[in-house]
């Protein structure tokens, strides 16, 4: 799948996802420094899920009606790097190119998902 790893996502979630043969375009190694809108509109542009850990993009999303292809909000503290890369790929294994057109977060116990 084609991603868009925003550069607050850690490091090991991006090597993760490129080890499992993923494409992603990683901002904090391309443009680091986007705006959140510069990086939906690099999401939609590129047609890329927008992997994130930025609660902001709700609101672009769902109050400002910004188009995206799809998001995935990691909502798992960053002292969990390993369970962050279980759930990712969890989430993955169950959804995925499902992932496309929705709004999905990740938790510790359970996923949330919205269609956009």
């Amino acid at each position: 799948m084609r991603w868009l790893a925003d550069e607050c996502v850690a490091a090991p979630l991006v090597a993760f996802l490129r080890a499992a043969g993923h494409d992603v375009l990683y901002v904090a190694e391309a443009s680091g420094g986007l705006s959140d809108t510069d990086v939906i509109a690099l999401a939609l542009q590129e047609e890329r899920l927008l992997l994130t850990e930025d609660k902001d993009f709700g609101d672009l999303v769902f109050r400002r009606r910004r188009a995206v292809p799809g998001v995935v909000l990691m909502r798992i503290a960053p002292e969990s790097p390993a369970l962050k890369t279980m759930r990712l790929g969890a989430a993955i294994e169950r959804y995925g190119e499902g992932l496309f057109g929705c709004y999905m977060v990740i938790e510790e116990g359970r996923f949330r998902s919205r269609r956009l």
